[in-house]
């Protein structure tokens, strides 16, 4: 069974961008991991949520191709970490695309699970965001939509829509999507399920 996106991620991330992460943040090197495990799940299933629905494949296809085209992890950090005012980089932009209203309720949710607080959950977040849609544009785009295959926002939409299903295998992080993404009752998420939710993505690693 291949990696799924996140891990490919995850793993593409390990050394010095997550060092640079960790000293942006303020935090040790371990937690940053941890956080970073847990956002980019949380990023890869709200997007395959979004790309679920046709316009928002469109969408999202349209936006990797403008925007997120030919950018490589370490220079889109850089331009990140660095201030960069241009779309790529611009992530607090993007989570306003992926997460819409909930925005706020994620970065609760993430702080609370990870131990960062929602202010750092949220800066997180807005380091990630760019990234992740860098490494999707390269995905799309350089013949791995499936046997040299050309790329269509269907295309992606599956891809991310199999992500999704893998986060939600996943456990912890899919408690943590869908208390972000479904909850559309009062807009209330209880600190007690929060908890519970840190508690297992936590696990053992406390």
């Amino acid at each position: 069974m291949t990696d799924s996106l996140t891990d490919q991620l995850l793993s593409q991330l390990d050394g010095a961008p997550l060092q640079q992460i960790a000293q942006q943040l303020g935090v040790g090197q371990a937690q940053a991991a941890g956080a970073v495990g847990t956002a980019l799940p949380l990023l890869m299933g709200a997007l395959g949520r979004n790309a679920s629905q046709s316009q928002g494949a469109e969408a999202l296809f349209g936006a990797l191709q403008k925007n997120h085209a030919g950018g490589d992890i370490g220079s889109v950090l850089g331009a990140v970490l660095g201030g960069a005012s241009s779309p790529q980089a611009d992530g607090a932009g993007i989570l306003g695309h992926v997460f819409g209203g909930r925005q706020q309720r994620a970065e609760a949710g993430l702080g609370q699970a990870t131990g960062l607080g929602g202010e750092r959950a949220g800066q997180l977040l807005k380091i990630l965001a760019p990234i992740v849609l860098a490494f999707l544009a390269k995905q799309t785009f350089q013949g791995q939509g499936g046997g040299g295959s050309p790329a269509t926002p269907q295309g992606l939409g599956a891809v991310l829509g199999q992500e999704q299903q893998q986060v939600a295998r996943q456990g912890g992080a899919a408690g943590l999507l869908g208390a972000v993404l479904d909850q559309d009752g009062d807009g209330e998420l209880g600190l007690g399920d929060l908890l519970k939710i840190g508690g297992g993505l936590l696990g053992s690693k406390t």
